[in-house]
């Protein structure tokens, strides 16, 4: 039964983060082709106008998340990891500097000017400042082929970057069951879109560490 789990479990996540995916696909989708007042920009219209460069980040932001999402994932695949590499490190690079050069950096700009006032924007600031620090610290730890640290340093920086989703999920599951407003949703799942996400990193790795 436990064979059977631990062979089954790869597949069960594979599934989970494709129905995931697919969704994300659907909310960057909105906005393309290029607009200003589509979706989740026309509740920023005030920034659209008024802050130079709110766009061009906001578009950093979302067309180069989509791609860190799904190469992130791959990151864990085993197949991958023995037997190709050469993919390995090449989607990793490509993970890695599209985090530090366009997500995270992005992240930052547009946090500032998050939904949900001050408390808000902290959140989205810490969790921009702290995806770009792990994801360097990946990068810093594998160079010096410090391979345990590179992996714990990349399984803090896929729990932020997976954000993407959970705080998402949060959203739905909280309008739906307890229908808050608009500006307290946003206070909640600035925090609880991330932070339960490093929680169980940190609990993986610790279990691991007693290994």
């Amino acid at each position: 039964m436990k064979k059977y789990l631990k062979l089954s479990f790869p597949f069960l996540m594979t599934l989970c983060f494709s129905y995931f995916f697919i969704l994300m696909i659907q909310i960057t989708w909105q906005y393309v082709p290029f607009r200003n007042d589509v979706a989740f920009l026309q509740i920023k219209q005030t920034e659209v106008s008024e802050i130079p460069f709110y766009l061009f980040f906001f578009y950093a932001h979302v067309y180069s998340a989509i791609f860190v999402l799904l190469g992130g994932f791959t990151q864990f695949n085993s197949n991958l990891l023995q037997k190709r590499s050469i993919i390995h490190r090449n989607i990793g690079k490509l993970y890695v500097f599209t985090i530090l050069f366009l997500s995270a950096p992005s992240g930052l700009f547009i946090g500032v000017f998050a939904n949900g006032g001050f408390y808000s924007k902290i959140s989205f600031v810490t969790l921009s400042i702290l995806w770009f620090y792990f994801t360097l610290k990946g990068l810093l730890a594998v160079k010096k082929k410090n391979i345990p640290l590179h992996k714990a340093f990349m399984y803090r920086s896929f729990a932020l970057t997976f954000s993407a989703v959970t705080l998402r999920f949060w959203k739905v599951f909280l309008v739906y069951l307890f229908q808050p407003s608009p500006m307290d949703v946003y206070q909640i799942i600035a925090w609880i879109g991330w932070i339960p996400n490093l929680l169980i990193v940190e609990f993986y790795l610790y279990n691991q560490s007693k290994k």
